[in-house]
Formats: C-alpha cells, sequence, structure tokens
C-alpha cells in the first residue's frame, strides 16, 4: 500500500508518471512475500523480490546451457514479472495439492489488477510476458521455468533439505515436480538428478 503522503505528493506530478511511479513503489510489496526456502546460508526464508533478482542473474548466466538458443533478455523480463501477481495472491507452496488447484484463478485475477496500473502499452505488453511465462509454450517460456525449478533446489541442496524434511517430501516427488525442467534446459535437468541423487543419498528427504 502507498503511504497517503506520497500519494499525495505524487498527485503533484503529470499523471502519466504519477501512474509509473505508483506501479513502481506497488511492485516493492513483492520483498515482502515470504517463501518457504531460506537462503543458502540457511539465515532467514527467503522474498519473492529477492527470488525474481536471483532467477534473472542466472538466466543470464545459464543461458548457453538451454535446450536451444532464447532471447536472453525475453527471458529476463519474463523471471522479473512472473512472481508479480504474489503480492495479492502469496506465494504458494509447489508441493501443497490443495493450494495449487486454486493457484491460477487467484494469480489471474492479480494480473488483471497488477498490469493495469501501467499506463500507456507497456501494462499490455507485460501482461503478455506474464500470460507467456504461464504458459510456458515458447522456448525462453520453457527456459524461464527451468530456471524457475532449478533455484529453490539449488537452495534446498544447499541447506541440507531442511525444507523437504520438514514438510516431509520425498526424492519422488522432488523428481516428479522438477522433471519439467528437461523441457527447457536438458543441462539443468542433469543437474537437478545429481543434486537429487546426493541430497538422498545424505538422507536429507522423507522416507
Amino acid at each position: 500500500m502507498i503511504p497517503e503522503h506520497t500519494s499525495a505528493a505524487l498527485d503533484a506530478l503529470d499523471r502519466d508518471l504519477a501512474a509509473r511511479l505508483r506501479f513502481a513503489l506497488e511492485i516493492d510489496s513483492l520483498k515482502s512475500v515470504l517463501r518457504r526456502n531460506s537462503v543458502t546460508d540457511g539465515s532467514r526464508r527467503e522474498n519473492s523480490g529477492e527470488h525474481s533478482w536471483h532467477l534473472a542473474l542466472m538466466a543470464i548466466v545459464l543461458a548457453p546451457r538451454a535446450g536451444v538458443p532464447v532471447d536472453v533478455a525475453r527471458v529476463v523480463e519474463m523471471l522479473l514479472v512472473h512472481d508479480l501477481v504474489e503480492i495479492d495472491a502469496g506465494d504458494t507452496f509447489v508441493y501443497d495439492a490443495a493450494a495449487r488447484e486454486q493457484q491460477a484463478e487467484v494469480e489471474r485475477r492479480a494480473a488483471d489488477r497488477l498490469f493495469a496500473l501501467i499506463p500507456g502499452d507497456e501494462g499490455a505488453r507485460l501482461r503478455a510476458t506474464w500470460d507467456e511465462f504461464e504458459a510456458a509454450v515458447t522456448p525462453e517460456a520453457r527456459f524461464a521455468h527451468s530456471v524457475d525449478r532449478i533455484a529453490p533446489l539449488l537452495l534446498n541442496h544447499a541447506n541440507h533439505g531442511e525444507l523437504w524434511a520438514h514438510y516431509g517430501i520425498t526424492a519422488d516427488r522432488v523428481r516428479a515436480y522438477n522433471a519439467h525442467i528437461a523441457d527447457g534446459a536438458p543441462d539443468l535437468w542433469a543437474a537437478a538428478q545429481v543434486l537429487i541423487a546426493d541430497a538422498s543419498a545424505n538422507g536429507w528427504f522423507a522416507q
């Protein structure tokens, strides 16, 4: 929520610029959405703003290992906007089947509200980018999904499977959920299987 005094100050600007700055403040709320997994050193939980930043940089670094050539700028843009809907919808735990059943509609309504805040063609363009990510049909969207899935796997492995143990997640469930990594980046799926096998050998999964 934008503080009243800031909103009042923005009223002194032209409507287009004021709307863009209000959107900038609105998306700052993503930093307050906590995810289930911890950061690499295990000291605290990651927030969704950090997650989006991390994915964007990972995409740049890992793009040469995508299954096919991809437009990296397009992938980065997808990863920066894909979780904005969590400002309204919150983070849905991937292993919570009941919550995931409701996720699509809740996030669609959030997208309707948030992207409409951006004036001009940019709002429609970013909404189309979000829709492209959700559909996961283009090579860029498939690669973006691959990066989005391997990132928490990396963090959970770094934290000795803390989240997996806490929620009683088995290696088979992790393997099944993350198998789609192969659709956008076979090399990343091979790496994911190495991490899963190592975590299993170390007893970090529920039995």
